[in-house]
């Protein structure tokens, strides 16, 4: 695998659900992730709250960026995800919640667990046994050790294997 530059990711991983979960009630939200178009890109600006510059990453041409949405309002994105299939895995550059499903006031649980899922099913749609890997902050490399059964490959680099990735896939996509 080859090593990337970056700054590290930093998505929390609140709670691994069999979907989204609305934090108040506790109802469960089926999702589906797609896509992200260029008409969603007006809703996804940093002055709607959004940290990452997802314009920039949409028209980078080797990452493809998958919005989360709830099965049947599509137009409402909970999440984003930026990934690249590499030879042997793929790469997670970048992943955001959207700025409602963030800090004490978030509405929806589940949502970078959801996403982190979904690029481990695309890793092994793609042939590389369910294999992602991603930069860390250095202070959530334990959490994501725990949350997502990644280990700690060296530096800041974090690499989700085949059994990890299969729990994930599991619990997020038993029923797609």
């Amino acid at each position: 695998m080859n090593r990337e530059v970056g700054f590290g990711l930093d998505f929390i991983i609140d709670k691994l659900t069999n979907s989204i979960e609305n934090v108040i009630t506790g109802d469960s939200f089926q999702t589906e992730i797609s896509i992200l178009q260029n008409s969603d890109l007006k809703s996804i600006a940093k002055k709607n709250g959004w940290v990452f510059n997802w314009v920039e990453e949409f028209k980078n041409p080797v990452r493809d960026v998958y919005k989360l949405t709830i099965l049947g309002n599509s137009q409402i994105i909970q999440g984003l995800v930026s990934l690249e299939v590499k030879a042997d895995h793929v790469y997670m550059h970048l992943l955001e919640n959207a700025p409602f499903n963030k800090g004490q006031t978030k509405v929806y649980v589940g949502v970078a667990g959801n996403l982190v899922a979904y690029a481990c099913k695309l890793s092994f749609q793609r042939g590389h046994d369910g294999n992602v890997s991603f930069l860390s902050k250095s202070q959530l490399v334990e959490h994501y050790e725990k949350t997502l059964g990644a280990f700690h490959f060296g530096g800041r680099i974090m690499i989700i294997e085949t059994k990890s990735a299969l729990k994930l896939i599991n619990k997020y996509f038993q029923n797609k």
